[in-house]
Order: structure tokens, then sequence, then C-alpha cells
């Protein structure tokens, strides 16, 4: 990893060190929706921590918001690379991390060496039996969503919605054409006009360390 962008991610360190760790799930959209940020999204916490990254690195001289643009895709922030804004949950059966679209990240690497990745890890709470805060959150809405509503005509099962989550940790990751090889690609299905989404690359964190000097973690 160049000396640069172990300066971006001591200066990530540095301005998230005052992140708040305890996410109420009421709360936090609330503060979304005043900031018109994504609040009506059912992964509402994952957004929660993009927004709160965003918002506590915009002030740094070397971050800039939004990063650079490939094609459709447009990054979360730039320094001296593009870097991407995740959260996971963890005790997950299946432990991937979703990353972004294949193509774009390809690009970034080959412009700046590297695509750098900060990934939330939180252990979150789900919704009570009778979905009250489902109930809640639709309500605030105005409603059910089209897509909830084409939902309940095929099925009444809908997942559980998580309530809370706590930040447990934070890792920086960075990626270069190198060891883009040890990434999944992660097929999207369809838009809903019947064209397929692009590819996105996918992470298992249990592989995570295979990139050693590529990865900071951050305990919380």
């Amino acid at each position: 990893m160049s000396n640069p962008i172990k300066f971006d991610i001591s200066s990530f360190k540095s301005g998230l060190s005052t992140l708040p760790l305890d996410w109420d799930g009421k709360t936090c959209i609330l503060e979304l929706k005043e900031a018109d940020y994504n609040w009506k999204q059912m992964e509402w916490w994952a957004f929660y921590f993009e927004y709160k990254v965003k918002k506590q690195l915009e002030h740094l001289e070397n971050v800039s918001i939004p990063g650079e643009r490939f094609d459709r895709v447009e990054f979360d922030l730039k320094t001296t690379i593009n870097w991407d804004i995740k959260a996971k949950a963890i005790k997950t059966d299946d432990n991937i991390v979703i990353l972004n679209d294949k193509e774009a990240m390809k690009k970034s690497m080959k412009r700046n060496g590297y695509h750098g990745e900060i990934i939330g890890l939180c252990d979150v709470e789900y919704n009570d039996i009778d979905r009250s805060f489902q109930k809640w959150h639709s309500e605030l809405k105005g409603g059910l969503s089209p897509y909830e509503l084409e939902r309940k005509q095929r099925t009444s099962i809908s997942r559980y919605r998580k309530t809370s989550a706590t930040l447990m940790e934070i890792v920086y990751i960075t990626f270069s054409p190198q060891n883009s090889k040890y990434l999944s690609v992660m097929n999207q299905g369809r838009n809903s006009n019947g064209k397929p989404r692009p590819p996105k690359y996918s992470l298992k964190l249990a592989e995570i360390d295979i990139f050693e000097n590529e990865i900071q973690k951050f305990k919380i």
C-alpha cells in the first residue's frame, strides 16, 4: 500500500473517531428523512452508515464527495483513490459483502492503481413478530411502495426489518488489478424492463485477510 493511501486511512480513522456506534432505527430514519437521504430504504442502517461517514469526512482537505464517475456509477468519495462506503450485518449465513459495479471498479483501479472500500461491520436487531417497526416505517413513507404492493400480490412473506444496529468495526481495504482476482462476481438479476443488471464484485468476510498489507481494521 502506498504512503498516500496510508495517510488517507489515517485521516479516515481520525475523522470517524466520534462516529455514533448505537443506532436506533426510528431515530436514524428520522435523521435521514430530515437530511432527505435514502430514508425510505428498507436497509436504512446501511444508508445511515454511508450518510454519517460522508458527513464526518466531508470537511477533510484530502476528501472530495462524491468520487469519480465511470459510466453510470459514481463512487462515494475520492482521495488519492476512489472509495465506496458499505455496511455489512455480521452473524449472517453468507458473510458476503456486495461491493460495486464490476466494470466501474476495474476502471477505477486502472486509473488510480487501487480502489478502496470502507466497510462497517454491524450487529443488528430485527423487527418484533408483529412487525410494528415495519408498519411505522411504511406509515412514515405514506403507505406501501409499488414494490411492496407487487410483492404482496405474489406472496404475503416479507423479510423482517432491522430495528437497531451497533457498529462493531470498520474495515479499510484496497483492491488493485493484481488482487482483484480474489473477488467474486455476483450477478444481480434483471431490471424491471427485463434487461440484465450489470454484475457486481463481492467479497467473503472470511477471506478478507488474504489481502495482507491491503487491509487495515479500526476496532470500535
